[in-house]
């Protein structure tokens, strides 16, 4: 295996800071399952405090937190819509058929975020031999959309259908305080038109493990039923909690830095003849690498070759991350590699 200098594949990627090991090895712990974890009760009310909801609960993944959502949401024979580039129609296996034996209507969106009317166009009609619409699912920020943020305004305005029709919001918030950091709205403000989100506690805020599912009370009741049937209770878990709650206490800030390092890197191989960039609205830099000649699985080996690792969206798509693991030199040299890369081809 080739060393990695520079790892720009995902915000995942992020190593505990010395100050967030600290706090996990000094965080006082009990038994999650019984409410009596402090570290775990702490982050549940501060990431229910920062969302503006009435209760969280802890867990494992973004994944447990979109599956147990759509679990409580829904019933077997209902319809969720969603972009079709979401991380729940593309990223998890198949979980909402497979777990609550839902379907999902993929709508095409640009760059992952679809308008009001795309969604209203969505809803069946109220027909015996139709699924019912349930769920409308926004992906904040939009990943394969390129790390493009939904407007607030575009997100009110999908919730009047939402009502409309009687439908839940749910949030997949894998990056929404990316998208509260950059857009300068308050989480509590992005989140205030959902039923359901979660933040993500392992990308850009640097926690090794976790997300926090926000709610109403009884939605978060419900909730635990599916994560003790899915088994999602972790005990002790303060150990990680104490993580999360060191993150959101010092990490999110500093997510500006993840965006000002993004576009120094998409401006550094702008000029790159053969390389197309898509916009940058965050800490992800989507890139086209079709006119080098070369394939993006090719020239994501010539890049690991020169310690720089990039991921592989498609055949000739890129996906560079930046994260609180990079600064400023290193994007320097990831830029340098891509030239490299794109001049030898």
């Amino acid at each position: 295996m080739e060393e990695i200098n520079v790892d720009l594949h995902s915000d995942t990627q992020t190593r505990p800071s010395p100050g967030m090991r600290e706090a996990m090895a000094q965080a006082p712990v009990g038994d999650e399952q019984r409410g009596e974890d402090p570290s775990v009760n702490k982050l549940c009310e501060m990431a229910a405090e920062l969302t503006g909801k009435e209760s969280a609960v802890f867990m494992p993944s973004g994944t447990m937190c979109n599956q147990t959502s759509v679990l409580v949401h829904c019933q077997p024979g209902d319809e969720i819509i969603a972009d079709k580039t979401s991380h729940l129609i593309n990223s998890e296996s198949g979980g909402a058929a497979a777990l609550a034996g839902v379907q999902i209507k993929s709508i095409n969106g640009k760059r992952g975020i679809f308008t009001a009317e795309q969604a209203e166009n969505a809803v069946n009609m109220k027909k015996r031999n139709i699924p019912r619409t349930r769920m409308i699912e926004i992906e904040q920020t939009s990943n394969a959309g390129g790390g493009s943020i939904w407007p607030l305004e575009r997100i009110r305005e999908v919730a009047e259908i939402a009502e409309k029709f009687g439908l839940i919001m749910h949030m997949d918030g894998a990056r929404m305080l990316n998208a509260a950091v950059a857009s300068n709205i308050t989480a509590a403000d992005f989140a205030e038109s959902f039923d359901s989100l979660w933040v993500d506690l392992s990308k850009g805020l640097g926690c090794p493990v976790g997300a926090v599912l926000c709610g109403s009370s009884d939605f978060i009741e419900k909730v635990w039923s599916w994560k003790m049937r899915l088994g999602g209770a972790m005990r002790q878990s303060g150990i990680v909690a104490a993580a999360g709650v060191y993150a959101l206490e010092n990490n999110v800030d500093r997510l500006a830095d993840d965006h000002t390092l993004a576009k120094r890197f998409a401006d550094n191989i702008s000029g790159i003849t053969g390389i197309e960039l898509w916009p940058v609205e965050t800490n992800l830099v989507f890139f086209d690498v079709k006119e080098t000649g070369l394939t993006a699985k090719i020239f994501h080996e010539r890049l690991l070759e020169r310690g720089v690792r990039i991921g592989i969206k498609d055949e000739y798509e890129m996906r560079a991350v930046t994260h609180l693991d990079v600064d400023s030199a290193e994007i320097a040299q990831a830029a340098d590699a891509v030239a490299q890369v794109a001049a030898a081809a």
